[in-house]
């Protein structure tokens, strides 16, 4: 019997997420985790320098921008482009399923954003009961 990985893979069958054994659900972990988030904002409509984009994305370290590449690149997100220079010149640039998620992600961005004022003062109401 096949397994739902190959059947996904193959194009036959379509991602569940409710489904734990999906493998559509580590691609929401990847696309949706904090760092990724702000990565694929970052990186969305323009090539930059991984300096460049951590200077852009408050907060995050080294190793983890470095993951969350490597991550993004693996999923078809990201495209890393390594200039035989020195000093090494890398750039990094979204792939046109890239830019699709991106914009599905800037959405939520954006609505985070536009209520946090509705979302913390939910969060003092509660806290005050």
């Amino acid at each position: 019997m096949p397994k739902l990985s190959d059947a996904v893979r193959s194009g036959k069958l379509i991602g569940n997420l409710q489904a734990q054994e999906c493998p559509s659900r580590s691609i929401l972990k990847h696309v949706t985790g904090r760092w990724a988030v702000l990565t694929l904002i970052a990186l969305q409509g323009r090539t930059i320098r991984f300096a460049a984009l951590r200077r852009t994305i408050g907060g995050v370290s080294d190793r983890m921008l470095t993951q969350t590449l490597q991550t993004l690149e693996a999923d078809g997100f990201v495209h890393r482009q390594a200039f035989k220079v020195v000093p090494p010149h890398v750039e990094y640039s979204l792939t046109p399923m890239g830019e699709e998620v991106a914009q599905h992600v800037r959405v939520l961005a954006d609505w985070i954003e536009d209520n946090t004022g509705n979302i913390l003062s939910t969060r003092e109401e509660i806290a005050a009961d």
